[in-house]
């Protein structure tokens, strides 16, 4: 029986290091869940050393596999009912500043999966992050230790798996039971995926840029998957072209591109659109926040916007009410290693929330972030978010211009946040720096409960008078 697949539908942003502005490489994903409520928390897993066997039982679909007895510490932004809907640790840095996020979503055609069926115990998505981020030295190490994942364990679904350093980037597609192929995003270069296979030409003589499953060629050649008359285009091997990727997969890429490339004309419908692209100008974290809080704005398709029906429906947004988290996973190379690492983290819908930055080297989170509860309540940065999601797009016309506001002024305040922790830290070494930056995260926390909180209260207050249930005609009556 194949496991149950809970997270379906996720868009990815990857950047190498002289793409963006100040030298950092970032990995960024929507975390999109299939219910519009799918609570998470935002914690900080500890080192472990010489622990005693054991054994990760998944409640998914029955996995097993030993944890090694030593990992690194690590943040991740796990489910908070594990024991229904699994654990999905999702998005994360560990203790050597290598970040991961995992998965995008992604569909093997039937022709390559007749041949190398899906595995239905094998290593899922609610297993993967925990399974490999503790244990990972480098964005390359990931892949391969991934990659023996899947050789001995096979999958059960297909994942896009994103890696990075401080050097490098790497985005991972399994796509069959046991074969996958990962490519080194260009230093110069990003690259936006969306549900769909998104890796073309493979270059087999280039260990630099690619990486991928033991016998991949020989199982093509075999199986006679190819269907181009020359090269080796994964994509075109593997992956899928059909209807539903033209109006749910295409566009958001599509979009991206758009976003980052304004002057390149493309039909948001193609199945054509490049993997690896370059612009003129830098990217920042602000651009790469913007493509994963975007609704097609500024477009006829906005679903928002004033266009007709008909094309405002026509295409799935990048940001959704089912987005539980979206992160960017920024690794710094203009400051210390030991202060490098920023995991911006958006617990609302992107589209009307700020993402918050926290600095990977810390021993916990402030438990608004580490305890949410299940169901709604007045503490917990999870339920904050959505709340005040819910509260403007209830009165998008009349509210959204303000939060259009409160969210510009909160990056302001959270990049002079960062860059006044970052100075600080300079004062800091080990430990005592490591207790810093964790402070500053309890900082920030505190910071942007006071003010979304009186943001929230500001808009119930201006909602009050916008009731329906009113009748004017003198001001006595």
């Amino acid at each position: 029986m194949k496991a149950a697949k809970h997270l379906t539908a996720c868009t990815t942003v990857l950047v190498g290091k002289q793409a963006t502005v100040d030298g950092s490489t970032m990995i960024a994903r929507n975390d999109d869940t299939f219910l519009a409520l799918t609570p998470q928390r935002f914690y900080v897993h500890p080192a472990e050393h010489d622990q005693p066997a054991r054994t990760w039982v998944s409640n998914q679909n029955g996995f097993t596999a030993p944890i090694p007895s030593d990992g690194h510490r690590y943040l991740a932004t796990p489910n908070v009912e594990t024991d229904k809907t699994g654990e999905y640790a999702e998005s994360g840095i560990n203790d050597q500043n290598v970040a991961m996020s995992a998965t995008e979503s992604v569909y093997g055609n039937p022709q390559a999966l007749a041949f190398d069926p899906l595995v239905a115990n094998g290593l899922a998505e609610d297993s993967l992050q925990t399974l490999v981020l503790p244990y990972i030295n480098s964005a390359r190490d990931g892949v391969r230790y991934l990659g023996q994942l899947i050789k001995q364990y096979g999958s059960p679904e297909g994942n896009g798996v994103l890696f990075s350093d401080n050097d490098e980037v790497w985005y991972m597609e399994i796509v069959t039971g046991h074969h996958w192929v990962a490519q080194r995003i260009p230093d110069d270069a990003y690259a936006i995926a969306a549900n769909q296979v998104a890796i073309q030409q493979v270059a087999f003589d280039d260990p630099d840029n690619f990486m991928f499953s033991e016998g991949i060629q020989d199982f093509v050649t075999t199986n006679h998957l190819n269907p181009d008359q020359d090269g080796w285009n994964f994509r075109h091997i593997f992956g899928t072209s059909t209807e539903k990727d033209r109006h749910y997969n295409t566009p958001r890429v599509w979009y991206g591109q758009r976003c980052l490339n304004p002057e390149i004309i493309q039909d948001p419908q193609s199945s054509d659109l490049p993997f690896i692209c370059r612009t003129s100008h830098k990217i920042s974290v602000e651009d790469v926040e913007y493509i994963l809080s975007s609704h097609y704005n500024e477009t006829k398709y906005d679903p928002l916007g004033p266009g007709d029906e008909a094309d405002r429906l026509k295409f799935r947004p990048i940001s959704m009410n089912r987005t539980q988290n979206s992160h960017v996973l920024q690794l710094r190379n203009d400051v210390p290693k030991a202060s490098s690492a920023i995991m911006w983290v958006c617990f609302g819908v992107p589209a009307f929330s700020p993402y918050v930055p926290f600095f990977a080297n810390a021993t916990d989170t402030d438990p608004s972030y580490s305890l949410t509860p299940v169901h709604l309540d007045d503490v917990s940065a999870y339920w904050m978010y959505r709340k005040l999601s819910m509260i403007v797009e209830s009165h998008y016309v009349d509210f959204i211009e303000q939060d259009t506001d409160y969210v510009t002024a909160a990056k302001e305040t959270l990049r002079t946040h960062v860059a006044k922790a970052l100075k600080g830290a300079q004062n800091f070494e080990g430990d005592d720096l490591t207790a810093y930056l964790t402070t500053q995260n309890h900082r920030v926390t505190e910071i942007m409960r006071a003010t979304t909180t009186k943001f929230t209260n500001d808009l119930i207050e201006k909602g009050l008078t916008l009731s329906r249930l009113t009748f004017n005609m003198d001001k006595n009556l």
